[in-house]
């Protein structure tokens, strides 16, 4: 597996992922919700980030991770290679070269919780909203190894 900067032509592969692997893990996004973050991913989160995709063998993008200020800002993998270790390869890629130490998850997302849990991340607040105001609530974790 390649961790690298995406190239020019990769966001619309990375929107096409992001839409899946939300799909496939943020049950309690309704329709509405998903197109609204669509365009705030594709017009303003990608560009306040660093992004690195995982790629294959053959160049497919398996996952990518977005990083800002010593956190995960975004993490998502492409649903058919979930549970193959792509989630973690980008983690561990941002804690050695990037030194982040913090993430926020979806409460309502516990198998995302319970993955960086896995990864050595500790819960150390929790806010009833979103970044966004949205009734989803965050919990905040930080890397505890």
């Amino acid at each position: 597996m390649l961790i690298a900067k995406p190239g020019l032509a990769d966001p619309s592969r990375l929107i096409r992922l992001w839409e899946s692997s939300v799909r496939a893990t943020h049950g309690f996004l309704d329709e509405d919700d998903i197109v609204r973050l669509r365009v705030m991913i594709h017009d303003q989160y990608f560009d306040a980030v660093d992004l690195y995709c995982a790629e294959d063998e053959n160049g497919n993008i398996t996952g990518f991770i977005g990083i800002a200020e010593g956190r995960i800002e975004m993490l998502f993998v492409d649903p058919q290679w979930m549970g193959q270790g792509i989630g973690r390869a980008l983690v561990e890629y941002a804690i050695s070269r990037h030194n982040i130490t913090d993430v926020d998850v979806n409460e309502q997302n516990p198998d995302a919780a319970g993955f960086y849990r896995h990864l050595g991340f500790v819960d150390f607040a929790r806010s009833e909203n979103d970044g966004e105001g949205n009734p989803f609530p965050i919990l905040h974790m930080r890397l505890g190894r």
